[in-house]
């Protein structure tokens, strides 16, 4: 008999994976541990096991999974083609349908005027706070993306307006926005993409008490605190509009005292993610306005599955001893919010868990 362990090492599935299969009728272990639970699994099942994943990869529906591992041994293969066809030409179809709507939207963009305000050619001088700006960067920096593959992500979006200065960064999974107030401005709108490593110099300049002096000139920013200056070219790139990426008020909140949520997101139940996958906590929000953490096999539909690193980011983020955490529906971004600053927050992506 294979362990579910031994399982999941030689097929390519995750341990979830294996229980999420055997919940639903797809991968039956041949014994389960009446006290412990534990699956246990003959040798010939690793052969259907490696059948399956690789089915999975191939984005097979479930429900032609079942039928294509039903038909697989036995000797009229019939079936078994004609469902990998099947498939193959879904794939195709799909795939030609993206290309043409992809290059519909390349066609729109390359006609579309672009209407924003992310780079200014006027200059634009202000004054903020050391402090905190310095608490903004903070806020902000775990969420600037290391992508190659979208340099616009790469720095933090200094948002100017009024009387404030809004720090946003996010990576798609995760956004933070954390707000400092500023003085000299005219109260336009202006927003200049700092280069991760321009906003790390910066941050290094801000140790001090007073206001410190913060110009944008054309694609230039500089950060003046003291006698030491952080200056370099904006990123060439439009920000997404990230007022559309704020969840909608209204969710449920939960207060958490952060050190203990700390402690039983870092030892309580995950669900293990396969190969190159990262650790999942899931989540759910309790009439009493406290947050649960679910086992892997919790079957909750109202439960929220978020990647466990991230949300400890957050938390260490946040900066504070208690935070409110705001649930909309599982489906919703989880927001991470200050009680005494509701424009300083982080969201988190959740992560779909259904196959």
């Amino acid at each position: 008999m294979r362990s579910i362990g031994e399982m999941a090492r030689d097929s390519g599935l995750g341990v979830s994976a294996l229980r999420f299969y055997d919940r639903a009728g797809v991968l039956v272990p041949a014994w389960v541990d009446p006290v412990s639970a534990y699956r246990w699994y003959e040798p010939e099942q690793l052969e259907e096991a490696r059948l399956l994943a690789r089915l999975r990869r191939a984005g097979m529906p479930l429900t032609d999974v079942r039928l294509t591992l039903a038909g697989w041994s036995g000797a009229d293969t019939d079936l078994v083609r004609n469902l990998l066809k099947a498939h193959l030409r879904r794939l195709e179809q799909g795939l030609s349908d993206a290309r043409s709507e992809f290059s519909a939207l390349r066609a729109l963009l390359d006609h579309r005027e672009n209407v924003m305000t992310s780079l200014s050619i006027a200059t634009v001088r202000l004054s903020v706070a050391a402090p905190e700006l310095a608490a903004a960067l903070d806020t902000v920096r775990f969420a600037v993306s290391t992508d190659p593959e979208l340099p616009m992500l790469g720095g933090v979006l200094f948002d100017m307006e009024g009387e404030s200065l809004h720090a946003v960064a996010t990576d798609r999974y995760r956004m933070a926005v954390a707000r400092a107030a500023v003085a000299g401005h005219d109260g336009s709108r202006v927003q200049v993409i700092v280069p991760a490593p321009l906003a790390d110099a910066m941050r290094a300049l801000l140790g001090g008490e007073g206001p410190v002096r913060l110009t944008v000139d054309g694609d230039r920013v500089a950060l003046e605190a003291g006698d030491g200056q952080a200056a370099g070219p904006c990123l060439g790139h439009d920000f997404p509009d990230y007022r559309r990426l704020l969840p909608a008020a209204g969710g449920r909140r939960a207060v958490v005292e952060v050190a203990d949520f700390r402690k039983a997101l870092e030892t309580g139940p995950v669900r293990t993610g396969e190969a190159g996958e990262r650790d999942l906590s899931l989540l759910r929000a309790e009439d009493g306005g406290t947050v649960t953490l679910c086992a892997d096999g919790d079957d909750d539909p109202n439960r929220v599955a978020v990647d466990r690193e991230f949300l400890l980011d957050a938390l260490a983020a946040g900066a504070r001893d208690r935070l409110i955490l705001e649930f909309g529906s599982p489906t919703a971004p989880i927001a991470i919010r200050r009680p005494d600053d509701e424009d300083t927050f982080s969201v988190l992506m959740p992560v779909r868990l259904e196959d």
